[in-house]
């Protein structure tokens, strides 16, 4: 239940800032058609079945620490790929980084990927399940130590409860850390 208040209320908050009109009218108006639109599209937008209240108010609470941290990159990759193409900053190395996913979950694992990709000059290239490992096309990867640890943050902010990493038999979340 309280995914479903969270998207709501994010949906009505969305359209106050998309109309720019904050007045009970307008937000009336928003939770009306928030509500529509949440009752249609309920299979693509609620997971069946309903995560624990835990996890969705840690995604509740933890969405505008997200946000704002997606918001920084989406900032920095912008300058550093308007530098670069400009011809005010060389092409220094940009190459593959490889980024383990140790013992993150496929539930982890998707939307980490998804973060490091919005930002300009980085790209996803592949998910080596059998190796545990992320392929990321980075602009600049002199320094693969810093990719990593943007894509950790990532994964301390998503996961959470019963999707957080778990242990796997044999595994050693420091094999496979290797740079292309």
């Amino acid at each position: 239940m309280i995914l479903v208040t969270g998207i709501l209320a994010s949906s009505v908050l969305l359209f106050g800032l998309m109309t720019a009109d904050f007045t009970w009218q307008n937000m009336v108006l928003g939770s009306a058609i928030s509500v529509a639109l949440l009752w249609v599209f309920r299979k693509q937008v609620i997971p069946r079945p309903l995560p624990p209240s835990g996890f969705a108010l840690h995604l509740v609470v933890y969405a505008p620490v997200l946000l704002w941290y997606l918001f920084i990159d989406i900032l920095k990759g912008t300058w550093a790929v308007t530098l670069t193409t400009l011809g005010i900053r060389p092409l220094r190395k940009p190459g593959i980084v490889t980024l383990p996913i140790g013992h993150h979950s496929p539930y982890g694992v998707g939307p980490v990927g998804y973060f490091v990709t919005l930002s300009p000059g980085s790209f996803l290239v592949e998910v080596d399940w059998d190796a545990r490992e992320m392929l990321v096309h980075v602009i600049d990867a002199s320094n693969p130590e810093a990719v990593r640890r943007d894509a950790e943050k990532y994964y301390r902010l998503w996961e959470y409860g019963n999707y957080a990493p778990k242990e796997l038999p044999g595994s050693d979340p420091e094999e496979g850390d290797r740079d292309a």
